[in-house]
């Protein structure tokens, strides 16, 4: 098989073969997880391929600049300063006690916590629930002597398919929001079904397919570090979540304005210092987006992303088709991680049904493996500190099965 013209034509000009091989190591960064031999997360890669596409002339620092899409990474910023009230209030860890307090059997209790984290997921995204409930959740496994692999799996599943439910769960989501101009309400009415229907599949596939059951480590709980439960602080964050729900789904204004109003009325705080907030936003994730902002414009500018699609839909290959877009979408997401795999895809695509098919499969396909999303690793990780081992074998019996039918579920509801 004979390259497509574009491609084959790359060493035409030295800056474009420069631009290519830049783009080529970054992704190279987001498949591995970073670069051999060098001390360097997706996040360090991304951003030294921006400096190295501006250091060689092929971008300017202006057009750098503009090529940053801005609302999403102001609204981004924004919901993480909610989340960060609700962190500190203790609002979280307060939900989680809560419904481990209720007098429910091992079934019940799984799927309390998959309704709770699916339905706050949505809203606070998916990262910083599992940032916040994984302790809690571990903790729970261990005063009530149950195997807490299927709970903690089950949470990282859990928040990435609840985050679809909404422009807002997840960043990807927030990005093809804002990009391809989405309507808040019109995605939910159209995510929310396959959504439900896969948390329950989740909750159905936890409690009723056997596996080997593994006792909870025989360690002491010490809830020193979960934060004290603070009533104001989290009615005030609720009430700004709320008003900015109700912002999204009955008006028109800006997301990302709203969101940044809200944000600002949080940070006027006598409880909370600013530096408390800000140590819980997130700046890997805004810098790992400004980088990938820079690099992919570069490339989009040699012409080589549109030339090679287009040769690809006179194939038959169509990428605003569901099919190909589906297939696309979960490979790209579990080989670079769905927030490098949007970007990839975004400019390509337009329209709802577009945005809806990329939002759902990129999420949902983060359940895959392991490293298939931030979210699985933050789950693994904090376990770890608790005596708990989730590798990738224990991850892959339910998520390998729940991405395949969660998947099967979307692609039925919208093809």
């Amino acid at each position: 098989m004979t390259l497509p013209e574009p491609l084959a034509a790359v060493g035409s000009h030295p800056l474009q073969s420069a631009i290519v091989a830049i783009f080529a190591v970054v992704y190279l960064g987001m498949f591995l997880g970073g670069l051999p031999k060098l001390r360097l997360d997706r996040t360090g890669v991304a951003l030294l391929g921006a400096i190295a596409l501006i250091g060689i002339g092929a971008v300017s620092t202006e057009a750098a600049a503009r090529s940053v899409h801005l609302p999403t990474v102001l609204l981004l910023f924004a919901f993480m300063v909610v989340s960060a009230q609700m962190r500190l209030g203790g609002f979280y860890t307060a939900v989680t006690r809560r419904v481990a307090a209720l007098p429910l059997s091992e079934r019940g209790l799984l799927g309390a916590l998959i309704a709770v984290a699916g339905g706050l997921s949505a809203v606070f995204s998916n990262d910083i629930i599992c940032l916040a409930m994984t302790p809690v959740v571990a903790h729970i496994c261990i005063e009530k002597r149950l195997d807490p692999v299927p709970f903690l799996v089950g949470l990282a599943c859990t928040a990435n398919i609840g985050s679809a439910a909404t422009l807002i769960g997840n960043p990807q989501n927030m990005l093809i929001g804002s990009v391809l101009n989405l309507s808040f309400s019109g995605y939910l009415s159209r995510a929310l079904p396959p959504v439900a229907l896969s948390l329950l599949t989740l909750w159905l596939w936890l409690v009723f397919v056997p596996r080997q059951r593994r006792a909870p480590p025989a360690a002491a709980v010490n809830a020193d570090n979960e934060p004290k439960f603070d009533a104001w602080q989290t009615t005030k964050g609720l009430l700004v979540a709320g008003s900015l729900l109700v912002i999204f789904l009955f008006t028109d204004l800006p997301r990302d304005v709203a969101a940044l109003v809200g944000a600002g009325i949080l940070l006027l705080s006598r409880r909370f210092h600013s530096s408390e907030v800000m140590g819980f936003i997130d700046w890997e994730l805004l810098v790992l987006f400004i980088g990938l902002f820079v690099v992919n414009h570069a490339f989009q500018q040699t012409g080589l992303a549109s030339l090679a699609v287009a040769w690809l839909g006179e194939h038959g290959i169509r990428l605003g088709d569901s099919g190909p877009l589906f297939l696309v979408g979960v490979t790209l997401s579990n080989l670079v991680s769905n927030v490098p795999a949007t970007m990839l895809l975004l400019p390509h695509l337009s329209g709802e049904r577009a945005g809806d098919t990329l939002a759902l499969v990129s999420t949902l396909a983060g359940n895959l493996l392991l490293v298939g999303s931030i979210t699985n690793l933050i789950v693994s990780d904090l376990a770890r500190k608790e005596g708990i081992i989730i590798d990738w074998r224990q991850h892959v019996v339910i998520g390998l099965p729940i991405t395949l039918i969660t998947l099967l579920i979307v692609w039925f509801w919208l093809v």
